[in-house]
Order: structure tokens, then sequence, then C-alpha cells
């Protein structure tokens, strides 16, 4: 189980055949309290780099994206129901979506937890 990051603050991490996306605790914190969270249907087909979901928080609506693409296969209904829980557990429990990925290779595009701590010290 390996975590990789976008430059857009998103996460992915596979397990098996299934990679779940959320935001990164960074992200979760420079958009302060989420309040309301949009998620996709079930089976809906994303492109990597393409727009997955919409987190709404107290200070602007802020598309998520896909870090890779494929299908997905599930969706995190507990943070509709309780949007806060992207902030208190950004990168656990407060997952965006679960997807069956179209091209694991997609991932090797991504940054590791080390590259990722050293591209936040450059913003």
């Amino acid at each position: 189980m390996t975590t990789r990051y976008s430059k857009d603050h998103e996460w992915i991490r596979l397990e098996g055949d299934v990679a779940t996306v959320g935001i990164s605790d960074y992200a979760q914190s420079q958009l302060g309290d989420v309040v309301f969270v949009d998620l996709p249907a079930k089976g809906k087909t994303v492109a990597a780099g393409a727009e997955v979901a919409v987190v709404e928080s107290v200070k602007a609506a802020s598309e998520v994206y896909a870090p890779a693409g494929g299908d997905v296969i599930e969706s995190n209904q507990a943070i509709v129901d309780d949007p806060s829980l992207v902030n208190r557990a950004a990168q656990t429990d407060g997952w965006f979506v679960k997807l069956k990925l179209s091209n694991k290779a997609e991932l090797d595009a991504l940054m590791d937890q080390a590259a990722y701590d050293a591209y936040l010290k450059t913003l």
C-alpha cells in the first residue's frame, strides 16, 4: 500500500485493484471548515486530472481532481453526511471515492510522501 500525491493536493492509495482518493491534510487546512461535499455516483468514469468531486468550505468551493483515471466503485457517504470528517481525518476516514483504475501506470507520475513534503516546502 503506497500513497501518492498530486500537485493539486489529492492523495491516492492503491490496495489491490482499488485506489482510494482524498485530499491531503495540507489541502483541508487551507480550505478551512468543510461544509459540503458533492461526490460522483457509482459507475462514473473519470480521467486522470478530471474533476471527480466538489468540496465547499467556509472560505470557498473547490474541485477535487482524480489523480488517476478509472471507474468510481464507491463514494464516501460518511463525508456527505458529516463534511467536517474531511477536516478531522483527511487522509484516513475522510476519503472521497474509491476507483478501479484504468491504468495503474498513471500512479508513476505522482509524488511519494517525501517528494510531496518537499513540494509543500516550496509553497
